[in-house]
């Protein structure tokens, strides 16, 4: 049975799929943002950040959106405040508490023997979505990209130039604490899909794809959803063909449009400025 087939065929498959494709959009339009603004170890931290509130909503018998939400927005507030009131640098904060909240996880997890959920959460498993996790990604992206919309401008000058966002008087603290939050929902909405551990390539790799191809933060965010489209869908199949782990194959998907890009990229490219290097060397001699 084919691909498209066993998709027609199987449920489990469709809410593979459809679950892929949210957290490929979400997941490229948040890290434009995150790209942008030169965040990317701070991806990775709200990302391992959530594992404790994970842990918690389970031992409590909640959903773990409760949890793992309000663990990275405290992690968030946590890096702010150590890297504002004290010598230690951000990179050094973020360093600090992402490793504290991540150790903290897995001995909650340990301690309450679960190491089959331990496994899910690290790495994802997308072929057990079950529906309440396909509406709660559904919810997650609908909320996100209704926030970017509505907050495009704010967003666009703080990502771009905050001393310029501070003298228009934007309140570039709260917009920085805002984003972080939509960052820990995109982060909790990937779970299921590609795990705490891979999330921040999903956050990362379409979106520096994008800002290869594009110098427009509009078009960015359009090709960034794209590029996580088809690493989701065609890691699904890929991983469904060869008998894969779903997550690590989306990622591997993603890595290798990268690099493609990385290569061919009509403006950035290693082969254009191999091309415009040669010919400048040509026109000296």
């Amino acid at each position: 049975m084919n691909f498209l087939e066993a998709v027609l065929h199987y449920e489990f498959l469709q809410k593979a799929l459809l679950t892929s494709v949210m957290v490929g959009i979400i997941c490229g339009v948040i890290g434009c943002f995150i790209i942008l603004r030169g965040m990317a170890l701070m991806g990775d931290a709200i990302s391992h950040a959530v594992l404790p509130g994970v842990a918690l909503s389970y031992f409590l018998g909640i959903n773990f959106f409760f949890g793992a939400v309000f663990t990275g927005v405290v992690t968030a507030i946590g890096i702010g405040y150590i890297s504002q009131n004290s010598r230690i640098k951000n990179d050094s904060s973020i360093g600090i508490m992402f490793t504290s909240a991540f150790a903290l996880g897995i001995v909650l997890i340990t301690l309450m023997k679960s190491s089959t959920d331990l496994y899910h959460i690290l790495f994802g498993n997308v072929l057990a979505v079950r529906p309440s996790d396909m509406w709660m990604t559904l919810i997650i992206g609908i909320i996100v990209l209704a926030s970017v919309y509505l907050f495009y401008k704010e967003l666009l000058v703080t990502s771009f130039d905050e001393t310029m966002a501070q003298a228009y008087g934007l309140p570039t603290k709260l917009i920085h604490y805002f984003l972080m939050t939509l960052l820990t929902m995109v982060t909790v909405a990937s779970l299921q899909t590609v795990g705490i551990v891979l999330v921040v390539a999903m956050l990362i790799t379409p979106a520096a794809t994008a800002y290869l191809l594009t110098n427009r933060l509009s078009m960015m965010l359009f090709l960034s959803s794209g590029f996580g489209i088809i690493s989701a869908v065609l890691g699904l199949y890929i991983s469904y063909k060869a008998n894969l782990a779903s997550g690590a194959t989306i990622v591997l998907v993603a890595t290798g449009l990268f690099i493609i890009t990385l290569i061919f990229s009509p403006r950035h490219g290693v082969l254009r400025k191999m091309i415009s290097s040669r010919k400048k060397r040509a026109s000296y001699s």
